[in-house]
């Protein structure tokens, strides 16, 4: 039996999710990967306690009673209150603590991951929700820490972007092969569509994006 530890639906189907923003087409977009069997739909955006996310998360949940929904990335109980009133039964917590991320820099906002986790944490645990903890996973015990925060489970991106599984252009630098590795908000990955993360989905040219 191929991968028998990944996570299978009941007809050994790997289980698939999908991430949409909060722009004019995310219902539409929604209903398509509904169709074709998706497992999770997540409400993607660098702010999640936003009147967006939330409208979203709430047209989602009346249109899909029974689909699992995430919604981030948040750090605050009152964030956690308000999407799992809205209908998140999945919070996706993290501003700021990827290896590539710039929002604490650029922005200035952010919580260190771990308190991230905890203030959370009450909240969600109070309504049966599941925390996933988005970033900031450099070392095999962040993992543990933030399980022992109350996680449920973690999001890595930096540990996986050198592997030969993971895309993106191989370069040689001072004898040393790389790969490029591209965070979210950057411009390369808003043309391709992760504007709407940002809260630039309407803006069609690239030289006004705003990347982090």
């Amino acid at each position: 039996m191929a991968y028998p530890q990944a996570c299978k639906d009941h007809r050994g189907r790997l289980r698939v999710g999908a991430a949409i923003g909060v722009s004019p087409d995310a219902m539409k977009r929604a209903k398509a990967l509904v169709a074709a069997d998706v497992d999770l739909l997540s409400v993607d955006s660098a702010h999640g306690h936003s009147k967006g996310v939330i409208d979203t998360v709430k047209a989602l949940r009346q249109a899909f009673p029974d689909m699992d929904i995430a919604a981030g990335n948040i750090v605050t109980g009152d964030a956690a209150e308000a999407l799992i009133q809205a209908g998140a039964n999945i919070l996706k917590v993290g501003v700021g603590p990827g290896s590539i991320c710039t929002t604490r820099v650029v922005a200035g906002v952010g919580v260190p991951q771990l308190s991230a986790i905890a203030n959370v944490y009450d909240v969600a645990d109070k309504h049966g929700v599941g925390i996933i903890a988005d970033g900031g996973i450099k070392l095999s015990g962040d993992i543990v820490k933030a399980l022992a925060c109350g996680a449920r489970t973690v999001m890595i991106g930096g540990l996986f972007a050198g592997t030969e599984e993971a895309p993106g252009e191989e370069v040689i630098f001072q004898g040393r092969k790389f790969k490029t590795y591209q965070g979210m908000g950057s411009l390369a990955a808003m043309r391709r569509g992760s504007k709407d993360r940002y809260f630039q989905g309407e803006e069609n040219e690239a030289k006004k994006l705003v990347p982090e």
